[in-house]
């Protein structure tokens, strides 16, 4: 049994989906499988009575027998952290051929780490994968990493543009060789694995859902503004599928013609009563509707900013990222590395 821990420097690197990846693949080549996602108490831990989501979210959809606080038990006695580690870890390893340790390594604004991730590793005696996720400045943060030393075994380049996808892959293949440390995936970035719950967009932009809230676990993969549009035809709101279109609360033209296209929700800008035509042809095509009283500007902005926060919690990502580790993610040098069978 062996024990490979996935850690990051940054939030929202990626790296719950990443261990869903790893889960999903080795789960489908016969290997029996753990998760393990210690949270040291006086650091990370939620409040009291708090499920850990990506915990719960691993658990669901893999069918884990372990209960959540067995996945993830939260450390109270920080100086006997290694034995406490190794306790607790034992629970969820046993009769295992891997365990998917997710791994949180946080630091204080002077650049201290607030966690010890090389107790963790030593006490696991694991190996370590790293996912970055990817900026103009990767390589200098992947030195960050080389306190693993002979731990490592690889680097994952998370969300890079699919534009820079190959000029990134060959840099950091010429780049890393040179440091020793292996690139292990170069993973592009995906419109579904960014996508957000309807339930979560209403809630990132503080709207109301009219009509349709049984929907809220829908995923929205794509956003449209019909504010400045000139022509509100079916041609201009039919360029994206699966979509939620933002629009003004006194334009039911808009509101009609992009409901005679792909559209997963509209959210509506404004005070203005619905004309009773669209909520019928709402009714009708089952699109849900978010009321939202700040213009369409601030609702843009808001969603942009959600879309910089998404979880990986929601099974209908797991095909698409799937398919994404099995083309760019190197499962060979990573069986090498855990001492497993390919």
């Amino acid at each position: 049994m062996v024990a490979l821990y996935v850690t990051s420097l940054k939030g929202d690197s990626g790296k719950t989906a990443v261990c869903a990846g790893l889960v999903k693949h080795l789960l489908s080549d016969g290997k029996k499988i753990g998760f393990f996602k210690p949270i040291v108490a006086d650091i990370t831990a939620p409040p009291t009575g708090a499920i850990d989501s990506d915990t719960a979210f691993i658990k669901r959809v893999f069918a884990l027998k372990e209960s959540v606080t067995n996945l993830c038990p939260i450390i109270s006695d920080h100086d006997a952290l290694p034995t406490r580690i190794q306790e607790a870890y034992a629970v969820t390893s046993r009769g295992k051929d891997v365990v998917i340790v997710e791994g949180v390594w946080r630091q204080r604004p002077g650049g201290k780490p607030i966690e010890a991730p090389n107790e963790i590793v030593a006490a696991l005696n694991a190996r370590v994968l790293v996912v970055e996720p990817y900026s103009k400045e990767w390589l200098k943060e992947i030195n960050n990493y080389k306190d693993f030393g002979q731990s490592l075994l690889g680097v994952v380049l998370n969300k890079v543009p699919k534009s820079r996808l190959e000029q990134v892959r060959s840099e950091a293949s010429a780049q890393l060789g040179k440091t020793g440390m292996n690139i292990i995936g170069v993973l592009p970035e995906d419109r579904v694995l960014l996508a957000l719950t309807i339930g979560e967009l209403a809630e990132h932009i503080q709207g109301k859902i009219l009509r349709g809230a049984e929907q809220s676990a829908e995923l929205v993969e794509n956003f449209m503004l019909g504010a400045m549009v000139v022509d509100p035809g079916p041609d201009y709101f039919g360029r994206k599928n699966n979509k939620a279109v933002v629009l003004r609360s006194e334009r039911p033209d808009m509101q009609m013609a992009a409901m005679q296209t792909s559209t997963r929700c509209l959210v509506l800008s404004g005070d203005t009563p619905l004309k009773p035509v669209v909520l019928d042809r709402a009714e009708e095509k089952n699109v849900p509707i978010i009321l939202v009283r700040d213009d369409v500007a601030t609702i843009a902005s808001n969603i942009e900013s959600a879309l910089g926060n998404t979880k990986f919690n929601h099974e209908n990502k797991l095909p698409k990222l799937a398919e994404i580790m099995e083309q760019y993610f190197d499962f060979q040098t990573l069986y090498k590395g855990l001492g497993l069978a390919g």
